[in-house]
């Protein structure tokens, strides 16, 4: 059935949505219009194991020292999302910096009795090099393709989120349809108050 989203392959548009949530969930800043100070210890863990969603396959927990890994590359791919808007050829470096820097590369894997798929990682990779190779990997598909303008940070006040634009037109310009919401009512009030 088509239904006039954007889709990538499953396996990439599940893992560019993780890369979304993840990198949302390790950023201080501000969400909806409030202030957001990331989660730690226990409630991070379970915080980035929920954001991984779809994508992830190996249900065992990772350890705090594990996210803390992970958390150091959630950066440098927020980076890429802020860069796509201003300079796409300083993200596509970034991506590139971020794929070497987790030796990303292509191996097909058999394991947890599921079918031959594809990773994105040296086979002796830890748990958080494995997802910072595969989530890197992910943005390179998305850059590399039509759709690289997908990639955005919200543009409603107090909002600093990352997202990926899946819709048919590819005008998104916020997180969620709560920032955009709040922008529409904040400039209805603005012209009622001004006045004809």
């Amino acid at each position: 059935m088509v239904t006039g989203q954007v889709q990538f392959d499953s396996h990439t548009s599940n893992v560019v949505a993780a890369t979304v949530a993840t990198v949302n969930v390790v950023t201080p800043g501000h969400a909806l219009g409030r202030p957001y100070p990331p989660p730690a210890g226990t409630e991070l863990v379970g915080r980035l194991v929920a954001a991984l969603g779809p994508a992830r396959r190996d249900r065992r927990r990772p350890t705090d020292a594990q996210v803390a890994e992970l958390g150091e590359h959630l950066g440098g791919l927020r980076t890429v999302f802020e860069l796509v808007e201003v300079d796409l050829d300083s993200a596509c470096e970034r991506v590139n910096d971020l794929l070497a820097a987790t030796r990303a590369a292509p191996v097909l894997s058999r394991h947890d009795g599921e079918h031959w798929h594809l990773h994105f990682h040296p086979r002796d990779a830890s748990w958080a090099v494995r997802w910072a190779g595969a989530m890197a990997t992910s943005l390179a598909v998305v850059l590399g393709g039509p759709s690289y303008d997908r990639l955005g940070v919200c543009s409603a006040p107090a909002c600093d989120r990352v997202y990926v634009d899946t819709s048919r037109n590819g005008a998104r310009r916020f997180c969620s349809t709560a920032c955009q919401n709040r922008v529409k009512a904040a400039a209805f009030r603005e012209r009622h108050r001004v006045g004809p």
